[in-house]
This record gives structure tokens, sequence and C-alpha cells, in this order.
């Protein structure tokens, strides 16, 4: 704009002056940043591409097709072909069910008379390599008087049994759930454990009712929940929302589909993502409405989820209420929605751009993934699945994996849904034969098994040098049945290992050198 009465112009931009307070590079003015323990962050991709994906290329489902066709055909072929390469492998399983393992030994050790359980996503089978493993133990403690749970008791037993990187063990006493969180230390799988919170493992029974309605479910969830994870968009203090609330919004979106051959088997599943996403990021009003999936599920004003609140309560933002207790806002912690919305909206234009019938011409999909414009795995990600594959191969040795249907120690509650082909139609049943000895509870045979004992995993370091240095060295130093050479597995000596003295040890990295760890044998 010009002044009329005058000849200069008006400034393009406003200066700041130098002894303004104004500080650009709090964090409040930006998305949350990486986390540095999620090794599926694409945060600044477009300068750090070369050490996030610089090796595998960052879409390594493409590698189970030679040709995909365009359009919305070639986004369903994709997103079949990442539910198969990201669904969990055999060892991934495996490895999940003995963390699980050691942790019910640990808990009937120090409370005989509590018992452990496993809910989340782990429970339900909606798990991304690298998810968490969440725990709950039921015992006698009374959460409703406030009574002083147990935490630090279990942070001591932790560290005393070593099961836990050094210093991964947090205490998260002043949460509106109390949790114990450590990341184990042979598998590098985080574990967060609660006590008397029962609903939990309720609300995964419920996930895998509607995993059986609805057989789209299942590759729908693992696409976006892998979309914010890499965005650190998967937890609610890291300003996103949590998974429980994906799942919810994604059922709530196929419940109140208008076309109901979307929800068969045979449902195109790049239209009803592209549909997904337009509704939560462009079309859903957050101001006033909220969700509710029982019932047939149904939009409802936040003015009628108040009047079974608690006295005094404002429904958040994202208001989902919970379909165990009406008054229960399973969104109210989730601040950061926005960021949520945001990154709907973006991926939903990405993708109709990608897609659109004028644009085939320019977006060859056999050129550039179609949903790769959206989701990346890291290379990280791929080298500790090959890494998994490596060090526990569980599925290559049948006289060592789980097997059987009973209890260890005579439980009879229900097993995770981990089973490989849990994402067929029909195929998502409850009973323990469909399962195999995928589940907790096949563990019968398993109590001698030699993986129990972290001496199973050691291999020997340069000479058998003494541990706790830079090169993580361990203490078997070439003894018969250590690992004792570069590669080599147990009981069979590698390049250059022998008796007495071993060679180079195997070891897992992704550009940086593992913190070192303590090896003595878990006496459990």
């Amino acid at each position: 704009m010009t002044d009329n009465n005058s000849n200069n112009k008006a400034p393009e931009f406003i200066p700041i002056d130098s002894n303004c307070h104004d500080d650009r590079s709090n964090p409040i003015h930006h998305p949350p940043r990486k986390k540095t323990d999620n090794r599926a962050s694409t945060f600044n991709l477009n300068s750090d591409h070369a050490n996030l994906i610089g090796k595998h290329g960052g879409c390594p489902w493409r590698e189970l097709r030679s040709k995909y066709d365009r359009g919305v055909i070639g986004l369903h072929q994709e997103i079949e072909d990442f539910h198969k390469y990201i669904s969990p492998t055999s060892e991934e399983r495996e490895v999940r069910n003995v963390v699980v393992l050691k942790m019910k030994k640990l808990i009937k050790e120090l409370w005989p008379a509590a018992k452990l359980q496993v809910f989340g996503s782990f429970r339900t089978g909606l798990y991304l390599p690298t998810s968490d493993i969440d725990l709950v133990v039921i015992g006698k403690w009374n959460v409703q008087s406030q009574e002083r749970l147990p935490l630090r008791t279990l942070e001591q037993a932790i560290y005393q049994h070593n099961l836990a990187e050094p210093g991964s063990v947090k205490v998260l006493d002043k949460a509106s759930v109390p949790i114990v969180k450590f990341t184990d230390r042979l598998s590098e799988i985080r574990v967060d454990v609660s006590f008397n919170m029962s609903n939990g493992v309720k609300s995964a029974e419920l996930i895998k009712k509607f995993k059986q309605r609805y057989p789209v479910l299942y590759s729908l969830v693992l696409v976006l929940k892998q979309f914010l994870l890499q965005r650190d968009l998967n937890e609610v203090f890291t300003g996103g929302i949590s998974s429980y609330s994906l799942i919810l919004m994604t059922i709530s979106f196929l419940q109140l589909h208008p076309r109901q051959t979307a929800l068969t088997p045979g449902a195109n599943l790049g239209i009803l993502l592209i549909e997904f996403l337009e509704l939560y990021g462009k079309k859903f009003n957050y101001m006033k409405t909220a969700i509710r999936v029982s019932e047939g599920g149904s939009y409802i004003s936040k003015e009628e989820v108040q009047k079974n609140m608690k006295d005094g309560y404002r429904p958040s933002l994202l208001c989902i209420e919970d379909p165990l207790n009406i008054t229960n806002d399973i969104g109210r912690s989730s601040h950061g929605a926005l960021y949520v919305k945001q990154a709907f909206e973006y991926a939903y234009i990405v993708l109709t751009q990608a897609v659109n019938p004028l644009n085939t011409l320019l977006y060859d999909p056999n050129k550039v993934s179609i949903l790769g414009r959206i989701i990346r795995v890291t290379d990280s990600v791929i080298e500790y699945r090959q890494w998994v594959k490596q060090e526990f191969p569980f599925s290559k040795n049948p006289e060592l994996m789980l097997n059987g249907s009973g209890s260890s120690d005579g439980e009879n509650e229900e097993e995770p849904d981990t089973s490989p082909d849990s994402s067929a139609p029909g195929s998502d049943s409850d009973s323990s034969s469909s399962r195999g000895d995928s589940g907790i509870n096949g563990i019968s045979n398993a109590n001698n098994a030699p993986w129990l004992n972290n001496s199973y995993y050691h291999r020997a370091g340069r000479g058998g040098m003494p541990t706790n240095n830079k090169h993580r060295r361990f203490v078997d130093n070439g003894t018969q049945g250590a690992q004792n050479g570069r590669g080599g597995m147990h009981q069979r000596p590698g390049r250059g290992g022998g008796n007495g003295h071993g060679g180079r040890g195997r070891t897992f990295s992704s550009r940086k050198r593992r913190k070192s760890r303590e090896t003595e044998p878990i006496n459990l």
C-alpha cells in the first residue's frame, strides 16, 4: 500500500528491535522436536536425508511388487504391501513374548499373589516394530484411595535383576496413570508397567472385536500409526494423540461411513485413507463435536458429553467418549491435537494431487512412491529389524520356541493377538489354536529355554576383555558355547574365534555406538 499524502511506501516487514525479548527459537513456536529414542522419526528429513533414509530409500515395501498401477489403485497396492512389510515377523513376536515372560517371573517373585497382564498394541496386534509393550500388574493395591503404589520397589527390582538398559528406568509417579518405564537391555524394546488399570485390558479386547468386524481397520491403523510416529505425534506428552485415540477415530470413521461396501475386505484402502485424512484434516468440527463409538457410533455435541462428566469438567479439543466409561474423555490430555489435524490436512492435499487422474503423466508410481510421499521407514528401523532377526532367531530353532497352549503359572488369561495372519478377514480368532505358539501363555515348555538367561546372548569381544567399555566387550572370553567370533551364533565360533580367544563381537549400531551395558546373568 502507498500513502496518497506521501511518496513513502509502507514497509514490507516490521523490523524486530535488537533489544526485543521475542525469542523465535523458543519451542513454543514449533511442533514437537524429534525424540532421541524414536528410531522411526523423520524429523529434519530434507536436510538430513542421507542419514535418515539414504541407505535403503525409505520405501522398503515396494520391493514386494514389481509394478504398481496409477491413481488410487496404485495407492491401494502400496498400502497392502506396506501392511505385509511392517507386520511383525516371527522373531519380533517371540522376542516380545520373552520380555513378557521375564517380567511375569519378576512380578511373581516380588508379589506372589499379583498377576501381570498384557494390554495395548501388543495384545491387539496393532503394533509397529518399534512400539512399546504395555503391562499392568493386578494386585491388592487400592488406587482409588491413593494408596502408595510399589513403583520404587519395581524400579529397584528391575535394576537388581539387570533387565533394563543403564539409565532407561523412569518412574512417572505424578502422572494421571503412574507407570514405570524402561528399555529391555537385550532386545531394546521399551516397556511400560502400570498397576491395577484393568480398563486397559478391557479396551484391548474391545479393539479386537472391532478388528473382526472391520477387516480394513488393521491396514488403515498401521499406516496412520506410522504416519504419526515418524512425526513424533504418536504420544500425548510429545504434542500428539495416543494410539488408543487414533484407533477410536478410525473405528468411528468406519462406523459412520456412508458406503457400506467400503467396509468389506476388498475395499480400496487408498480411497479410505484419503477419506479419513479429509474428514479429520478438513471437515471435522473439533470445537463443537465429540466422537462416540458405542451403540453403533455417532457424533454428539460436547454439551451432551459434559452432562455425563464430573462437575466442573470441560470437554477437550479432541473429545472422544470412552466406550467403557462414559464419564471419561479419552482425548482429555491431547493438547496438541491441532498439530495432528494439520498433519492430516497436509497428507490429504499431497495424496489427492498424487492420485489425480490429470496428474498421472507427472506422477509415475513406478518411479516415485505414492504412499512414500507421506510415510517413510528410516534406515535405523530397517537395520534394527535385521538385527532382531539375526540375534534372536527363535523361528529357526523349533526346539527353543515357545510352544504349547498352557500357562506357565496356571493362569487362564486372554492371549495377545500376535498371530502372523491376524489381519486376514475372519482369522482374528480368540482361540489359542489360531495363534499357535505366539501368545504369552504358550510357555509351558519354555521355562528352561536357554534364551531366558542373559548368558545365551553373550558374545566375546576382542580377546574377552572386561566389560563396561565403549566397544561393548563381554565377559565370555572364548569359553565353549559363547559367541566367539564375528557373527558367530552360540556354540559356533565365528571368524577368528576359538576356545580361549574370541573375535570381534557382532553388535547393532545405528550411526553411533550404543551405551555400554551390564552383562551379568539374570537369576530369574
